[in-house]
């Protein structure tokens, strides 16, 4: 509401001369105040909020049946990639075994992205998919295993940008790996230079 007050009421001074008289207006802001707050309450009501977005991890047991597990597990080192993550996002993966490499295995540098370790990932499902599927022993779902090995200079965002990549290019089978043996240490000591 608007209010108006008037100044004096008196209207003659000196030698009878009308003066005029002066307003002050005020505004009562109330009611917009009012409005704004119930605008705030509206929009944070019906605004959705956004949900966070996770990824499904399968994790080991905490305590896992010892007689169960078999520390011989072979896997063919065809199928086998490893990616060892450095500080200041630097990538080195080779596939295959680091003391037995496969031919085109020798360890190479990447980046993140579509242009870096992404193609070599998609270049790879599809060939060991292939590969498993001309196999005798092969089951469904057989295909690329990839071993995924942070480094202690590496970050927490490495390893998501990595697991999201796994995810994009729909890699089978992954793990997380803190174990390094003394030839990818000398590996993880040149990258991190």
């Amino acid at each position: 509401m608007a209010e108006l007050n008037t100044g004096d009421s008196g209207g003659k001074g000196k030698g009878g001369k009308v003066r005029s008289k002066k307003s002050n207006a005020k505004v009562d802001l109330t009611a917009m105040v009012d409005l704004a707050f119930l605008l705030i309450t509206f929009f944070m009501l019906t605004t959705s909020l956004s949900k966070p977005q996770s990824m499904d991890l399968g994790l080991p047991d905490k305590n896992p049946d010892s007689t169960k597990i078999d520390p011989n597990i072979k896997v063919d080192q065809k199928r086998t990639m490893t990616i060892i993550l450095g500080k200041d996002n630097k990538i080195k993966w080779f596939h295959g075994l680091l003391e037995a490499p496969e031919p085109n295995g020798k360890p190479t540098d990447a980046e993140y992205g579509k242009n870096g370790i992404r193609t070599e990932l998609l270049k790879r499902v599809a060939s060991v998919a292939e590969y498993a599927k001309t196999r005798p022993t092969y089951k469904e779902g057989d295909g690329l295993i990839v071993i995924i090995k942070p480094t202690k200079k590496s970050t927490y965002r490495n390893l998501v940008d990595i697991l999201d990549e796994m995810a994009i290019c729909k890699v089978p089978t992954y793990a997380i790996v803190n174990d390094i043996s003394p030839e990818e240490k000398k590996l993880v000591d040149e990258m991190n230079k």
